[in-house]
């Protein structure tokens, strides 16, 4: 079975956030590297990753990114926090 991904990239700054679904997160995360995989993430230069969540199915996946994008801004940064307190990029 595939393994499919939430994740959060943010700014150097972290003022700005990214919430994405992928099947492939190293592939993805290249994209947003180079620039090639969102006109939002290339105008605020968001490209560190500082969150992931990892499932089993993409309708998971994807059913939490929408709730994720759904929450106040507080929340997303609280759940951040649980793992990455720091904000610090993470390697993946």
């Amino acid at each position: 079975m595939k393994s499919s991904y939430v994740y959060i990239l943010t700014n150097k700054y972290r003022t700005t956030f990214y919430i994405g679904v992928t099947a492939n997160l190293s592939n993805r995360l290249e994209k947003h590297y180079d620039g090639t995989a969102s006109k939002f993430t290339e105008k605020y230069n968001i490209k560190d990753l500082i969150y992931f969540e990892t499932f089993s199915d993409i309708e998971q996946a994807i059913a939490r990114e929408k709730q994720l994008k759904n929450w106040h801004k507080e929340w997303k940064l609280n759940l951040i926090k649980i793992t990455n307190s720091t904000f610090k990029t993470l390697d993946y």
